[in-house]
């Protein structure tokens, strides 16, 4: 039997509605947006150009958001965590929860197509916008303990949609961006999972901890980290071997490579600690650094050394 929504001092109606947009998950994938778009430039792009790609994918991103809380209802109200959220908790109802992401969606896709003048990163948005709700919060989430493996893949578009916003198509610097989000999603996701597991068992969410249990959900943390290290620095010898001019240097490669050890240390530590909740929720905010910092080390290498 579903718990009850809890009752909270009701805020304002306009910050609840800010909320649905998931702001602090929106900075994050603005921050790749950008250190791609830096990529992409060489430098800093025009700052209209800017303004404009970040307009319109943090209108789609918060779209797909306040989706996802109208969605998840059921589970929200289950968990500590979420359960204060403003669907969850009553304060608005579902339907205008849906009506305001669907709305925030077109607009962000409107603005990408208009004031980029880039229909490829409008579409792009799109397909991430329409992945998280359909793929990974719809079907994935309630069925598989693979759910945040695959469903990283809607929080790895937005370099996709900053490298098309500045060249106007998709390059193999925008898929190894691609790759560093998507790679970097499950152990990130699963510390998270692991200080919250008694509220996925709750909820009934089937999240890797709660299915193959912490030491197994541990042991796959290290193992996509240490790819996620590999991967992250492939920029390096594709450069030396003279695949492309779209390069980044030696200052990236250390930032990245310094980054990439201290986060496998934190999985190293949270394996040989048994999931203890305090490293897991050391290790979950230190993931937010890490891929903060990585796309910050693109970018300043670009600025400087473009």
């Amino acid at each position: 039997m579903a718990a009850e929504p809890v009752a909270v001092r009701q805020p304002s109606v306009a910050l609840d509605y800010f909320e649905l947009t998931k702001p602090s998950v929106m900075v994050l994938l603005l921050v790749t947006m950008v250190g791609a778009m830096v990529w992409a430039e060489n430098g800093i792009p025009p700052l209209w150009l800017l303004g404009a790609a970040l307009l319109g994918m943090g209108l789609t991103s918060g779209g797909a958001s306040a989706i996802n809380h109208a969605l998840d209802r059921d589970l929200d109200v289950r968990m500590e965590r979420t359960r204060r959220r403003p669907v969850a908790a009553g304060r608005i109802a579902p339907r205008p929860a849906i009506l305001y992401g669907i709305v925030l969606s077109v607009l962000g896709i409107l603005v990408l197509v208009f004031l980029t003048g880039q229909p490829l990163a409008a579409l792009m948005a799109l397909i991430g916008n329409l992945f998280y709700v359909f793929v990974y919060t719809i079907w994935l989430k309630r069925r598989t303990p693979q759910n945040i493996v695959i469903g990283g893949a809607a929080g790895a578009m937005p370099p996709l949609v900053g490298w098309a916003a500045v060249t106007g198509e998709i390059g193999w610097p925008a898929l190894i961006m691609f790759g560093v989000i998507f790679l970097w999603t499950p152990p990130h996701f699963w510390a998270l999972a692991i200080v919250k597991f008694d509220d996925y068992a709750d909820a009934g969410v089937p999240m890797l901890p709660n299915v193959a249990g912490i030491r197994s959900t541990t042991l796959q943390m290290i193992v996509y980290t240490i790819i996620l290290i590999l991967f992250s620095l492939l920029p390096l010898p594709l450069a030396w071997v003279g695949v492309t001019g779209e390069v980044l240097g030696p200052l990236y490669g250390v930032l990245a490579l310094v980054l990439g050890l201290r986060f496998l240390q934190f999985t190293l530590r949270l394996h040989r600690a048994d999931g203890d909740i305090d490293i897991a929720r050391e290790t979950f905010r230190f993931s937010l650094l890490y891929l903060a910092g990585i796309f910050f080390a693109m970018a300043l290498d670009r600025v400087l050394l473009g």
